[in-house]
């Protein structure tokens, strides 16, 4: 996985102020709203934890419209209050779940500046980091394919900030591997986002337990998207 908290380009807080601010999509402990948790404890991580799974597979299973924060309370068998201790609402319940998948694969490209490795080994590794983060976060990670009007404009701004974050490491990995003559394709831009819509086609057809394990499909859709960048030599 990418290493998120490191990562210069990660925003910070999604909207900085006025009525509809909220508190930083990372997770991280704020004061928000009618939310009251000013900081974070191991007990608050943990309580937080539980309401995040509960929320995930509600919202997987009913969809954001159908599932209220009623029903995630019942699910943990705690009171409304107990939620809105945590989370303003359910907005932003919601874009919790989808800013940690986010991050993690789009920070998949970010090596350390001293990393000796040829560019087409990052470029694979990179890919493969994008590819398990899109498997190991399911479902959330297909929250935004669902049901993208949920997100506010702040949100869609900060995961746009960050997408142009991944992409402006992956097109000069390409076209250095490609000069060095271990990557074989036209169009640089063409070809990152067709290797990137590889765990995107996830959302139509991925389920859990089904003949391949996760890692399995990692491997598989990570030798396509190799193919998509035409790889000429095998990246360590």
């Amino acid at each position: 996985m990418g290493r998120t908290s490191e990562t210069p380009h990660k925003p910070k807080a999604i909207a900085p102020g006025g009525p509809a601010s909220r508190a930083p999509v990372d997770g991280q402990a704020r004061t928000h709203g009618n939310g009251r948790q000013r900081s974070a404890t191991a007990g608050t991580d943990v309580q937080r934890e539980r309401i995040l799974q509960a929320a995930t597979q509600l919202f997987a299973a009913q969809g954001y419209a159908n599932t209220t924060l009623a029903q995630v309370a019942q699910a943990l068998q705690v009171t409304k209050p107990f939620i809105y201790y945590y989370f303003r609402d359910k907005q932003e319940l919601f874009e919790v779940l989808s800013w940690r998948p986010t991050v993690d694969c789009f920070t998949a490209l970010d090596f350390a500046d001293d990393d000796p490795r040829p560019a087409a080994d990052k470029v694979v590794e990179g890919l493969r980091r994008l590819i398990r983060a899109t498997v190991m976060h399911y479902p959330a990670a297909f929250f935004p394919y669902r049901e993208p009007q949920v997100y506010r404009p702040e949100y869609n701004a900060a995961m746009k900030k960050l997408a142009h974050h991944f992409y402006d490491k992956l097109t000069p990995l390409l076209e250095q591997g490609r000069r060095d003559g271990d990557l074989d394709f036209n169009e640089t831009r063409i070809t990152a986002l067709a290797a990137c819509s590889l765990p995107g086609f996830l959302y139509s057809w991925y389920q859990p337990g089904g003949r391949l394990g996760p890692e399995q499909i990692v491997d598989e859709l990570t030798q396509l998207a190799t193919r998509v960048i035409g790889l000429r030599i095998p990246a360590a």
